[in-house]
């Protein structure tokens, strides 16, 4: 939290869904959440993560209303408009860069930085007019704010600082630098929320119920089941609430979103001979209406077979081929009902088996680790956890030796929790290294351990060394503590050399020595100035960086003059 805060609000940007909660910083006893759609005739915790954009490319509508604008466009409008629904995925598992671009739902692109930044500006705005209203107050300085935005803790680092950019760009912050933004990780912020939940059960209530935070010691894994990540974390309460992680991050694009890709991926086997192709084409705002009705379904409580409305396009394209009832001839497990699709309750489960059989298959693979041993409980957040047919699977896999436990607001303990790490970052104690990170060095030459083919010498070869060496800063499976610091000291290759560029890599070995080995990923750099060149190469500079934060912070020091900075470790302009 920033010193001078006042308020904290948390953006739980989802994949599917988005939303904030909000308490005063010196109350987070009093957390208030936002219900949306109600002009839609809705009630929700959270608004769809779709944005929208007109034919000038200018920012129009998000959430419920970008949705239902759309939805209301005439098809030969709509295409020239641009609608993104899932980008959030598109930081996940692919090379992040601040120039990116993303396709609209029509084909058409829009830098990425666009979207993501119109989104918060929006959330940031509907933020402040909701506690202006709330409190009778302006918050008039920035500096009085502490954001935090969440995001999957199996995201890279280059999609961590793309969302500060963006919330840069969207006037959360000022600079990049800024302690007025924290960065959370879902899984973590669930985590915070649950642990002060009573511990024989989350439907309890009431202050005398003993709480998990109250039991030292105790273990429980968090599986945060979203629309398009799942992200699964172990963590053990300490002495002073705090949590140690116990675990590396582990998790995957398992998501409720696979669901519905399989659902249309069954609708497509169903209305073949091209119909499906065409109403997906001409259609596009229908067929939202249909996903839509099938997301709410997929995630209802009840074990029964589920009514999707056809609307009445799909129904006009394909009784241009035959009478309707003639696809579902050879339907497995759905039926033409009288204008409705009518889907067995076994074949809803089916469209779950693909994320059932990856969350299973990862949790078995941690909990099976002796050093897991004492784990007691797993608690299952996230809009997708509140899906019947996904607790069953896991409660039907685990509840023999562990309390499956899922609180009754699944969707708003990632943004709870999100205020209450804003308050304090440092209640997460320590964290598990995903990777082997490290820098690119040089060396002095060493015949004895160097190889020959990276062997260098300086512009008046008074000084042979070695290049690309690998300096490992801390290794995977590691457990750093939220305060610890890893330690370089480098001397400057040539006498004359005014700045000093690090490169940061990233290895799943415990022991690389040399950057161009295989699966070596380049994640960023960062350039160090050394104005000062009177000592040439007896120069001395320190590099400090903290691995324990949910972002990497680099600070260097100038050891002969004592001047520090903070130095920019970009991982998007690689």
């Amino acid at each position: 939290m920033a010193s001078k805060s006042v308020f904290i609000i948390a953006i739980d940007f989802g994949t599917s869904y988005s939303g904030y909660c909000f308490s005063l910083a010196s109350a987070t006893d009093q957390i208030r959440q936002v219900y949306w759609g109600a002009e839609h005739g809705l009630k929700t915790p959270k608004t769809p993560t779709c944005i929208l954009f007109n034919q000038q490319q200018e920012f129009r509508k998000f959430g419920y209303d970008a949705v239902m604008k759309y939805k209301s466009l005439p098809s030969s409008e709509a295409g020239n408009w641009y609608f993104f629904q899932d980008f959030k995925m598109k930081l996940y598992n692919t090379k992040v860069t601040s120039d990116m671009m993303l396709k609209a739902s029509n084909g058409k692109t829009l830098p990425a930085l666009t979207v993501f930044s119109e989104s918060l500006r929006y959330l940031k705005e509907h933020a402040l007019n909701t506690i202006q209203e709330a409190s009778f107050q302006t918050v008039c300085d920035p500096e009085e704010i502490t954001w935090v935005i969440t995001v999957p803790a199996i995201w890279s680092p280059a999609a961590r600082q793309f969302m500060r950019l963006a919330a840069k760009e969207a006037g959360l912050i000022s600079g990049m630098t800024s302690e007025n933004l924290i960065i959370a990780l879902e899984s973590e912020a669930a985590s915070l929320w649950c642990k002060q939940l009573p511990q024989e059960g989350f439907m309890a209530d009431g202050s005398d119920k003993k709480k998990f935070e109250d039991s030292p010691g105790i273990q429980y894994v968090v599986v945060d089941c979203g629309g398009g990540t799942v992200d699964i974390t172990v963590h053990e309460i300490q002495q002073n609430h705090h949590l140690k992680e116990l675990h590396k991050a582990a998790g995957g694009g398992w998501g409720g979103n696979r669901v519905d890709a399989n659902f249309t991926d069954f609708l497509k086997e169903i209305f073949d001979d091209g119909v499906w192709d065409e109403y997906v084409k001409n259609h596009p705002t229908e067929l939202e209406h249909m996903m839509y009705n099938f997301s709410l379904q997929k995630c209802c409580a009840s074990r029964e077979a589920v009514y999707i409305r056809c609307y009445y396009n799909l129904t006009r394209v394909a009784e241009c081929k035959k009478d309707i009832s003639h696809f579902f001839k050879k339907a497995e497990g759905a039926v033409w009902c009288d204008g409705m699709i009518m889907i067995t309750y076994e074949k809803m489960k089916s469209f779950f088996d693909y994320s059932i059989k990856n969350i299973l298959r990862t949790l078995r693979g941690i909990l099976d680790k002796p050093e897991m041993a004492k784990v007691q409980y797993i608690l299952l957040v996230g809009g997708f956890a509140s899906s019947i047919i996904l607790r069953d699977a896991i409660r039907e896999a685990f509840s023999k030796k562990y309390h499956v436990l899922c609180p009754l607001e699944a969707q708003v303990a990632i943004a709870k929790g999100a205020v209450l790490f804003g308050v304090n970052p440092h209640i997460v104690a320590s964290r598990v290294c995903a990777r082997t990170y490290g820098i690119a060095v040089n060396e002095k030459f060493n015949v004895a351990t160097h190889d020959f083919s990276k062997i260098r010498f300086s512009k008046d070869e008074s000084y042979i060394y070695c290049t690309d060496i690998f300096n490992k800063l801390v290794g995977t499976g590691e457990s750093v503590n939220v305060n610890e610091v890893a330690h370089y000291h480098f001397h400057p290759t040539e006498p004359d050399q005014t700045n000093a560029c690090f490169s940061f890599y990233c290895t799943e070995k415990q022991d690389a020595k040399y950057i161009d080995e295989e699966g070596m990923e380049l994640l960023g750099s960062c350039t160090v100035p050394m104005p000062d060149t009177k000592l040439g190469r007896e120069r001395k500079l320190k590099l400090d960086i903290k691995f324990g934060f949910t972002e990497f912070k680099a600070t260097c020091t100038d050891i002969t003059s004592k001047e520090s900075r903070v130095v920019i470790i970009d991982f998007i302009g690689v």
